[in-house]
């Protein structure tokens, strides 16, 4: 019996999420698309006489459009996980952000999540030397520093829920638990926690990161730590099962490894790499790409002894050699072919046509090798002995610094060593920590908490204002340079900050109103806030481009007393830059100095390697003698301190004369 298509009801029973995807798409009037097994059961039903109809499985084959599955299936989300093994540390932050990299310049929309195995809620309360600094976002998240190598590789503004912890994984299911839930279940590591994983990492993986809306295509994942660590296990399982849930050519696996050289031998050994590959496959997962951290070259042997007792082909291992810059990864990367073979191994839809973007990196890879004139910066901070405590900064002087053709050398000091009670105790390194400072270019007071060491840092200052070296200070910078000033030139001898001495008759910072003094975590002024600038004069409003406003990152408790403002703007000491309402000081300047700026807010945290921050870059300019001539000349770069916009160049361009500094506030 003939049955018109006109006549037929077809019905689709699958697998997984297929029956989710065909109900979303018939409520849109779109094509149906569902898999083999999908399709082998449709049938079509048609009331006549109460037989029943069935159409040939053989012609719903030819009728159906394949093309549009390889479509959807290219279409859908792409994972991959990042993994560690043999010591942490080991750069797995860096490869993940330079995977990011090359394949955002194929054009494609790229997030990253990392995830802490750690208890901690956040990383707001980690002492700098736990895990480095803490990175603040956009909404106020205290974060990974491993967050900041993602939003400067990427250019892009990530969230809160971008770093996942243990401590925020229970929070989730506990709190789920005590509403009720789950119904009276036993909680369970699994299934319960390791659904709440793969559920955070999918809904926070279509939040979109980039300036124009777009959902991302692709979400980079770092499991931070070392295949094996106990406290890791959960999340290990959480993957196992979710490359099953979203499909193998939906996930893949880059297992970062190291290759040690001991001295004794100059052999490069792949035990420890086959040690944890194994470990990393007994737990389920199977690395798709070994990246292996060494600090040559390897050499073909290697890497085919690598390839054969890790079940993976050579092109699958990957050297991540030491080299001069960290901007040179993503081209080591993209060298080797991982372009190529991500797009088979996910099915990615990967433009073929030269990349601006990676253009631009060789470029500032190129420049940063053949740099020839130096400028120092002395960084005078309590968290010296550990520099990734202040990674941000770091990276946003490196920025400065290349942007103006200059190798930049940082001086790190100790600011408790400044102090007059250290040259009775340690006079050598007395000495030592104020010949570094009287010779650096320039002077650089960044954030922090406590009291020790700020007397240093009022020293530092009280020099670099006196002596007319350029100074930049941030946050707690600020205001000590207010406390500094407020000291020797107003008189005040006993002023200071509430938070070091709350019996001062002249606290000229004080305790903000804004945050619960019952808890430490969360309860600072944290995010983006505006600051709007009061004066048409200011040198920092110039670098910014001229702007009427910015908006820029804070994380702080404590706040210059507004009360006290007059006395010091009398005496040239100028607050050109203030909160919406008016209350809150955040920009100072001072007459009649070559560069003597503090800022309250956190501007290294959205400096970018090729749109540096411009507070640093004033310093950077100031300290290498460049300022008044860069002012003078509309704030722009001469030609030849800019980027190339053409691919193959590795010389600046002639026909990009200029780079101009964009407007941070721009919304």
């Amino acid at each position: 019996m003939h049955c018109s298509p006109e006549s037929w009801s077809i019905h689709v029973l699958s697998q997984f999420e297929d029956r989710r995807v065909c109900r979303e798409a018939q409520a849109q009037g779109k094509e149906l698309l569902f898999g083999a097994k999908g399709l082998a059961s449709c049938f079509c039903r048609r009331q006549f006489e109460g037989q029943l109809c069935v159409k040939s499985i053989l012609g719903l084959l030819f009728d159906f459009n394949w093309t549009s599955v390889s479509r959807y299936q290219s279409t859908m989300m792409k994972y991959i996980l990042v993994t560690g093994g043999v010591i942490s540390g080991i750069g797995k932050g860096i490869i993940a952000s330079s995977v990011g990299t090359i394949l955002k310049s194929c054009g494609l929309h790229v997030t990253a999540i990392k995830i802490d195995p750690y208890i901690n809620i956040d990383a707001g309360t980690f002492s700098p030397y736990e895990h480095g600094e803490v990175f603040v976002l956009d909404d106020g998240g205290e974060v990974d520093l491993d967050l900041g190598n993602y939003e400067r590789f990427l250019d892009i503004r990530l969230t809160r829920d971008n770093n996942l912890t243990t401590g925020k994984i229970y929070q989730s299911v506990i709190n789920k638990e005590r509403r009720g839930d789950y119904l009276g279940k036993t909680v369970q590591v699994v299934p319960h926690i390791t659904d709440a994983i793969q559920e955070w990492v999918v809904k926070q993986a279509k939040v979109p990161v980039d300036d124009d809306d777009v959902e991302p295509q692709v979400c980079v994942i770092e499991l931070g730590g070392t295949v094996g660590d106990i406290e890791s296990m959960p999340f290990i399982e959480a993957f196992r099962q979710f490359q099953f849930k979203v499909k193998r050519e939906n996930f893949c696996n880059i297992h970062v490894s190291l290759i040690p050289q001991p001295s004794a031998t100059g052999e490069q050994k792949t035990k420890p790499t086959q040690n944890s590959v194994r470990e990393l496959r007994g737990l389920g997962l199977s690395p798709d790409l070994i990246m292996c951290r060494c600090s040559t070259a390897l050499e073909n042997s290697v890497k085919e002894k690598i390839s054969m007792f890790c079940h993976v082909e050579p092109e699958q291992v990957i050297c991540v050699h030491d080299v001069s810059s960290i901007y040179r990864v993503p081209l080591l990367l993209e060298n080797q072919g991982v372009v190529g073979y991500l797009s088979r191994r996910l099915n990615m839809p990967i433009e073929t046509r030269p990349r601006k973007m990676l253009t631009k990196w060789k470029e500032m890879s190129d420049r940063s090798d053949r740099l020839l004139e130096h400028c120092s910066i002395a960084l005078v901070g309590k968290y010296t002995k550990f520099s990734d405590s202040y990674a941000s900064v770091i990276k946003a002087l490196e920025h400065s610094a290349l942007a103006i053709s200059h190798k930049l050398e940082v001086k790190y000091i100790d600011s408790a060593y400044l102090e007059p009670s250290t040259l009775q105790e340690e006079p050598v390194k007395y000495h030592e920590a104020w010949q570094k400072l009287c010779s650096a270019d320039g002077i650089l007071v960044p954030g922090g908490f406590g009291v020790r060491g700020t007397e240093g840092k009022i020293h530092a200052i009280n020099w670099a204002r006196n002596q007319k070296k350029p100074f930049l200070g941030v946050c707690l910078g600020m205001q000590l340079a207010v406390c500094e000033f407020a000291r020797n030139v107003l008189g005040w001898t006993d002023a200071n900050s509430t938070e070091f001495d709350p019996e001062s008759k002249h606290p000229v910072v004080i305790d903000m109103p804004e945050h619960n003094p019952g808890q430490m975590g969360g309860t600072m002024r944290l995010g983006k806030r505006r600051t709007i600038f009061k004066t048409n004069n200011s040198v920092l409003r110039k670098l910014y481009g001229d702007a009427e406003y910015v908006d820029e990152r804070h994380r702080h408790r404590f706040e210059v007393n507004p009360e006290l403002k007059s006395h010091f703007e009398e005496k040239g000491f100028c607050f050109v830059g203030q909160d919406v309402e008016g209350e809150r000081m955040e920009v100072i300047e001072l007459d009649d100095h070559p560069y003597f700026v503090g800022v309250q807010y956190h501007p290294e945290f959205t400096s970018r390697p090729i749109k540096p921050s411009p507070p640093y870059l004033g310093l950077l300019l100031a300290s290498a003698g460049k300022l008044q001539s860069y002012l003078q000349k509309g704030c722009r770069l001469s030609p030849r301190d800019t980027y190339s916009d053409r691919s193959g160049s590795s010389t600046p361009d002639s026909e990009i004369s200029e780079l101009k500094l964009p407007s941070i506030s721009n919304e």
